[in-house]
């Protein structure tokens, strides 16, 4: 982050902390602060940002391999921060956050106000390096060649860096309980820990999808729920409660629409979709469907539906893509004509939806593939550049033209009128 610095203030930009050009940054290991407290607690690093007679300060601390950060060391980290007057407290592990706002460990509130609380998983690391070489932005070559030195390090197994690899056991409790038509309580430590572990699955497939487009994929979140994560686990997990389902919303630069992602608990499946609005100068449905087939022609039909919204507030319609491709005419609806359509994946789990493991590997082989075969196809209608006329003239023009013709005649009439009187007297 130091020596490669367009990539230490790329990744400083998403804690919010705005690095100018005239900024430097430096970076420390093993610290001993003047105010130690109990002695105990050592950091691993401290980042200096540092603009003329400002500064922000952060401390560092990271963990490898299956090595989770614990409560009682994030708080005894953040009174070191408060008594030595440093901004944050960054932690690094293999444990994801959907946010860099958002810590996995949760922690007392009152610790929260001694100084700023902020998260990166290595796997979030190490995808932000890819991108930064892969976009060209690190010209110097010692840089890239210490970036790519990281990276190279970083994806060593021996370095300990790991995806999200399993659900946590209470997973197979919940999912085994709707299954047999169990009801689920919102407040029930086992559905807020699945709430919280899909959003470390869901971050970590947005980096997974990142590494293989070469793009940075984000995961949609509302401001209300950046802004308090509570209310963001409290509104899932009723939404879990009530419908037995999980989902998350994926931005991915360029492309047709955002792709919805959900877990169904009911029906053991997996889906993925995209709604993009029908073409508007086309009449029929049948015309806005051949529009649709045309874009996904080279796409594998196999779990592939299509859903048809109408106008007013009837339910859509779906029919299989397959079947669209054969008879395109069963789509349409007496009377009405398309206004949008949903392109939807799914993906029957069966019995492996309960399992920790095997949940994670299908979810991260079914999202790729529903992009590879209907996402990177979509395209969003737009209405036309309208045309110049073949009759170039200017509608203002004609309507002065006319109107000179018209003053024209009115004082041809007059002067004829007045010869005339004059020739009678």
């Amino acid at each position: 982050m130091e020596t490669v610095e367009d990539f230490g203030k790329a990744l400083l930009s998403d804690l919010g902390i705005k690095a100018g050009a005239r900024m430097r940054l430096e970076a420390y290991t093993e610290v001993v602060l003047r105010n130690g407290g109990t002695g105990k607690a050592r950091p691993d690093g401290l980042l200096v940002l540092r603009s003329g007679t400002t500064s922000w300060t952060a401390l560092v601390e990271a963990k490898v391999g299956n090595t989770d950060l614990t409560p009682e060391q994030l708080e005894s980290y953040l009174e070191l921060a408060r008594l030595n007057g440093i901004d944050a407290l960054l932690t690094i592990s293999n444990q994801f956050a959907p946010l860099p706002s958002h810590h996995p460990v949760e922690i007392a509130a009152g610790s929260l106000k001694k100084a700023s609380l902020w998260h990166w998983s290595w796997m979030y690391v190490l995808t932000q390096a890819a991108l930064h070489l892969e976009s060209g932005e690190v010209r110097d070559r010692e840089q890239r060649v210490i970036l790519n030195e990281m990276v190279r390090f970083l994806s060593h197994p021996s370095a300990g860096v790991k995806g999200f690899d399993q659900m946590p056991a209470s997973w197979s409790t919940v999912a085994n309980a709707v299954q047999a038509g169990g009801t689920l309580s919102p407040r029930a430590n086992e559905v807020q820990e699945v709430v919280g572990a899909w959003y470390q699955e869901t971050r970590d497939l947005s980096l997974i999808l990142s590494r293989q487009l070469g793009e940075e994929v984000s995961v949609k979140v509302p401001r209300a729920h950046v802004l308090d994560p509570g209310l963001r686990v409290k509104e899932d997990a009723e939404r879990l409660a009530q419908e037995c389902r999980l989902r998350s919303i994926f931005s991915v630069p360029n492309t047709a629409a955002a792709i919805e992602v959900a877990a169904d608990f009911n029906r053991r499946s997996v889906y993925a979709s995209m709604r993009v609005a029908a073409p508007g100068d086309r009449k029929s449905t049948k015309a806005r469907l051949t529009w649709l087939l045309r874009q996904m022609a080279k796409s594998r039909p196999d779990n592939v539906h299509v859903r048809f919204y109408w106008p007013g507030r009837g339910p859509c319609t779906q029919h299989p893509l397959s079947v669209l491709r054969e008879r395109p005419e069963i789509a349409e609806e007496s009377g009405k004509v398309v206004s949008s359509f949903e392109v939807v994946y799914a993906r029957d789990l069966a019995g492996r939806f309960a399992q920790r493991r095997n949940f994670v590997a299908d979810l991260e082989q079914a999202i790729p593939d529903f992009y590879e075969q209907v996402g990177q196809h979509l395209k969003a209608w737009q209405p036309r550049a309208p045309k110049i006329k073949e009759d170039r003239a200017d509608p203002a023009d004609v309507g002065t033209a006319a109107m000179q013709k018209d003053a024209e005649l009115v004082v041809s009439e007059r002067n004829s009128l007045g010869e005339g009187n004059a020739g009678d007297a």
